[in-house]
């Protein structure tokens, strides 16, 4: 049985590791192209920017869900839930942004049309 905990462990703690950099390696791309869109004046810098926001949040989400599993003490357990309440509220307030700016490039689409 402490093989088969050992396993979970190890297991949740490469998983976990392994979400950490990709949700960071994406924030990271992401805001390079949002930078370089920038520089050249695209209007949709913002949506592709939080669109890449978001993905990358949403893997750093992932990690700290199956942080809980590993989790040995109660104040542990608190600190993650604060961290996962935390990067919820930034996928909420990101995806309420992409919404709004998806909303307003069809509205100026039509006024082009």
């Amino acid at each position: 049985m402490e093989l088969l905990h050992t396993l979970l462990n190890n297991l949740t703690e490469l998983a976990i590791l392994l979400f950490e950099f990709i949700g960071v390696g994406i924030l990271i791309v992401s805001g390079v192209m949002g930078l370089w869109r920038c520089l050249h004046h695209d209007p949709r810098t913002r949506l592709i920017l939080a669109k890449g926001m978001s993905l990358g949040l949403e893997f750093k989400l992932g990690s700290e869900i199956l942080r809980t599993v590993v989790v040995r003490e109660f104040t542990e357990l608190l600190i993650v839930a604060g961290i996962i309440l935390l990067r919820a509220a930034l996928t909420f307030l990101i995806h309420w942004e992409i919404k709004n700016e998806e909303a307003q490039g069809k509205e100026e689409g039509q006024a082009h049309a």
